[in-house]
């Protein structure tokens, strides 16, 4: 037993001592690292090489070109992307107030060569907002603003936001007209309006471009209010008509003349320089959808309806009391269908475009007050909401519709008396269009 007790003894012996050895040669190893950090001087400021360097130390270079870390210097990928945000003086905007299962935006194209063989569209961005959208008008200047490119949305609330389209990433209006201030939850929910404010759907939009900063507004509410867009505040209200006003229209030689059309079956005329006037009154026989002056005199001006009916009237012969049966100049039975949109060509007299809630499109000359039609084409827009000449290239069109689809014409022009409208599908963008 002596000798086996002394085997075990010698045994753990030898374990300790390499156990020893081994953090000895531990310690060795961190003294040695602890040494190459120079722990010491761990905090005084470092010269010449970097640790995490390639030696030249952290440089600011001016150009990619100069950068030896950045492989790819062409930079081919940026420089297109460049391009296609910078909108040229050539170039035609078309904004889109589009809705999409619960989604509401504002979608800007491009159109570039409009007119030419080369005519290119593309979206250039898109704004979302918030409420379903019903009318817009776009306006050159805003308070603090002199000059820029905004759009004025009427919606289903009741106040008109203000966006400014040169802003990519918008998140929010640059200005809001009126609206809902507090809304209160009880037994009996109430709303407080701001001051001035429009208290239901806004439903039509006009920009004073003589007067640039005023904007008329049309409302469910039965009011006409006009606004100061330098001031963010309502200049009048107007209470006189008795239903719900679907649009308003500025006379373009006489910036202070406006018109509004009702679900009361009139269209009335206000002068702003004499305030006091309650305004000339035609009776008509359905809702009114749309009204249009006519460019080229003072004088006319067109009103589409909802029983598919267009008139013209001539404002010289009006009375405070007049009918459409004794001054409308002429009488159109477009379509037993909705006529939706009136849009005259600001270069061809006599020219004018209407379109209801179908596919077809027409072209009408209205010379000597004697409407015939000149052009007709099916559009792939469904049943088209809006219709607009472009007022830079006259004879380019723009469509949108039921079908979800922006339409823009590649050609349209006059030749001896007969317009062509041709529609190129390679333009035609996916977008619920208002």
């Amino acid at each position: 037993m002596d000798d086996a007790g002394g085997a075990v003894d010698e045994v753990v012996r030898a374990l300790n001592v390499a156990d020893a050895l081994r953090k000895a040669d531990k310690l060795d190893d961190i003294a040695l690292g602890l040494k190459e950090l120079d722990m010491e001087r761990y905090d005084d400021e470092d010269e010449g090489v970097e640790v995490f360097s390639s030696g030249i130390g952290d440089l600011y270079y001016p150009s990619n070109d100069l950068d030896p870390y950045i492989k790819d210097k062409n930079d081919d990928d940026d420089s297109e992307e460049l391009e296609d945000m910078i909108i040229n003086p050539t170039d035609s905007v078309i904004v889109c107030a589009r809705t999409e299962d619960d989604l509401s935006l504002l979608e800007v194209h491009i159109l570039e060569d409009a007119g030419t063989s080369e005519m290119n569209m593309y979206v250039h961005h898109d704004i979302i907002i918030p409420a379903f959208p019903l009318s817009t008008a776009w306006l050159d200047c805003l308070q603090g603003r002199e000059k820029g490119n905004f759009l004025a949305v009427g919606s289903m609330e009741p106040s008109i936001e203000i966006w400014d389209l040169d802003v990519i990433d918008a998140v929010q209006p640059c200005m809001v007209l009126g609206g809902i201030s507090e809304k209160k939850k009880g037994k009996k929910k109430s709303i407080k309006y701001k001051d001035d404010s429009h208290t239901d759907s806004v439903l039509g939009l006009a920009w004073n471009k003589k007067i640039r900063n005023v904007l008329a507004s049309a409302s469910a509410d039965k009011r006409v209010k006009i606004w100061d867009v330098a001031t963010g505040k309502c200049e009048s209200t107007m209470e006189h008509h008795s239903d719900k006003v679907q649009a308003v229209a500025w006379n373009h030689h006489e910036p202070k003349i406006l018109l509004s059309g009702s679900f009361d079956h009139t269209v009335i005329l206000r002068d702003g320089r004499m305030p006091s006037h309650p305004g000339y009154k035609w009776s008509v026989t359905a809702d009114v959808e749309s009204l249009a002056w006519d460019p080229h005199t003072n004088h006319d001006f067109v009103v589409s309806l909802e029983d598919g009916t267009v008139k013209c009237f001539d404002v010289r012969t009006a009375m405070s009391e007049s009918t459409s049966d004794l001054s409308s100049t002429f009488t159109l039975h477009a379509h037993d269908k909705a006529v939706t949109s009136v849009s005259y060509n600001v270069s061809a007299p006599n020219v004018c475009i209407f379109n209801v809630l179908m596919r077809n499109t027409k072209l009408w000359d209205l010379s000597n007050n004697q409407p015939s039609v000149v052009a007709s084409k099916n559009s792939n827009a469904g049943a088209v909401f809006s219709i607009s000449f472009s007022e830079d290239n006259p004879f380019v069109l723009a469509i949108g519709g039921s079908e979800g689809k922006l339409q823009v014409s590649e050609k349209c022009h006059r030749n001896s008396n007969v317009f062509l409208i041709d529609f190129s599908v390679k333009f035609t963008i996916v977008t619920h269009t208002l």
